[in-house]
């Protein structure tokens, strides 16, 4: 399981999930700090993507360097931009109601979007820690008078320092409940935020890059529908042992990123 692979170590770029990965809540996880250096030192493209829309890629890299990571904002693609992205090309200057943190209200702003409570065109929810009953019940509301629902992932469940956390999928599913619309999600596995990824890594052809996730449901199966080669790490939300429930597979499965080039394997 964690055997160096040669095929890995050549690959031209690296789309890198954060979560469970790089870290857990405020908490590096080990040899990351080898796996970067060695990224870097070796010319490798590469990208975190993360599904979560609380950060903006600003923020990203100031947590990483509270951690003593150095990593420069332009490696960092979020479900929010990809939201922001998404919304923008289907309709531009909308207004939305959000439920979620900073980073995806000002995604939004960016793309020109507007804030509208009464009225809006679309309700965009993402992972918040200040969710209420009175802010389910308004956006509930707005669903029923035909605002359109967008979630910025499908994670049901999220790695935290205390253990595992509801996400976006679950947060959400009391709106989809009581108005009885489905939400659409953009981030992974949504093939429009893998196509944004690999586009900003500027690789020619999918085999020249890789996956690194540690969900099976997110991580592993966009890398599959996207034809990139798939590593999942055991490092956050998934063991051996449910990756029998996925009908797929990854090609490759490591402890953590160290093991990927052979830093951390006894």
């Amino acid at each position: 399981m964690a055997e160096v692979i040669p095929a890995i170590l050549e690959k031209k770029a690296f789309i890198c999930d954060m979560d469970g990965v790089i870290y857990h809540g405020n908490r590096l996880l080990p040899h990351v700090p080898e796996f970067v250096d060695w990224l870097v030192k070796n010319d490798k493209k590469f990208l975190f993507l993360t599904n979560s829309s609380e950060r903006s890629p600003r923020e990203l890299s100031l947590k990483l360097a509270r951690m003593g990571l150095s990593v420069s904002e332009e490696h960092f693609y979020t479900s929010a931009l990809a939201t922001a992205s998404f919304l923008a090309s289907q309709s531009p200057g909308a207004s939305v109601y959000v439920i979620g943190e900073p980073g995806l209200v000002n995604a939004l702003y960016d793309a020109g979007m507007t804030m509208n409570d009464y009225n809006p065109d679309y309700v965009v929810f993402g992972e918040t820690r200040s969710l209420s009953y009175e802010k389910i019940e308004h956006a509930v509301r707005l669903v029923q008078r035909g605002a359109k629902l967008i979630g910025t992932n499908t994670d049901l469940t999220a790695p935290s320092e205390q253990g595992i956390i509801p996400a976006c999928r679950a947060l959400i599913s009391p709106i989809e409940m009581a108005t009885g619309k489905k939400a659409y999600f953009v981030g992974k596995p949504n093939p429009l935020m893998m196509r944004h990824a690999i586009k900003k890594l500027g690789v020619t052809r999918a085999d020249e890059a890789a996956i690194i996730g540690d969900r099976m449901d997110t991580d592993i199966i966009a890398g599959i529908e996207s034809e990139l080669d798939t590593i999942l790490v055991l490092s956050g939300v998934t063991s051996m042992e449910t990756i029998k429930m996925f009908p797929y597979r990854p090609a490759y499965v490591f402890p953590h990123v160290g093991a990927i080039i052979g830093v951390g394997v006894e």
